[in-house]
């Protein structure tokens, strides 16, 4: 508690030390989010920069650090999915001869990450924490400022949406 009361007041020692205790931990959560690890490491920086500008809104008697945190960077998260433009990954040369099940997976794999990449930013980090992570969903709550109901909501509706996707380029679950 002494720790989180120093950085409130803009103890720069504070500050490190939180910063230390919570990299790996914000990186991790960013990067299941934005699947790259230039753009994570770039998105945790972000997120304690704003960690840090925000210290003086951080109600220490309250909340947990680590739960506010993760409700930055997944702010800091949805804001680049919400700006960035879905990169297409270009095919790599097929092999000499090349087998149908490699192939099959290969183009499966392709239109799956389309469908995801074709979902809004908010449906896209619930679907890919609670199906890919398997974050629980009570902490995909926390993190997404959002009730529980909220995120089962989206997850279906995210689903929903990648079936017709995937559906539409001839692919049957």
């Amino acid at each position: 508690m002494e720790l989180l009361e120093r950085f409130a007041t803009g103890d720069v020692d504070a500050f490190e030390a939180l910063f230390r205790q919570y990299q790996s931990e914000v990186f991790g959560w960013i990067l299941r989010m934005v699947r790259n690890r230039a753009t994570a490491e770039e998105l945790t920086l972000e997120t304690f920069w704003r960690m840090y500008r925000a210290r003086a809104r951080f109600d220490v008697t309250r909340g947990s650090c680590g739960g506010w945190l993760r409700r930055i960077a997944t702010n800091v998260a949805l804001d680049h999915l919400r700006r960035a433009r879905p990169e297409v990954e270009l095919a790599e040369d097929p092999p000499a001869a090349p087998k149908a099940d490699l192939v099959h997976q290969s183009e499966l794999r392709g239109a799956i990450l389309r469908a995801i990449h074709g979902l809004s930013p908010r449906l896209r980090v619930a679907v890919l924490l609670a199906l890919v992570e398997e974050e629980p969903y009570e902490d995909i709550a926390e993190a997404l400022g959002i009730s529980l109901n909220a995120v089962k909501v989206r997850v279906f509706r995210g689903v929903r949406i990648l079936r017709k996707e995937l559906e539409r380029a001839g692919v049957h679950a």
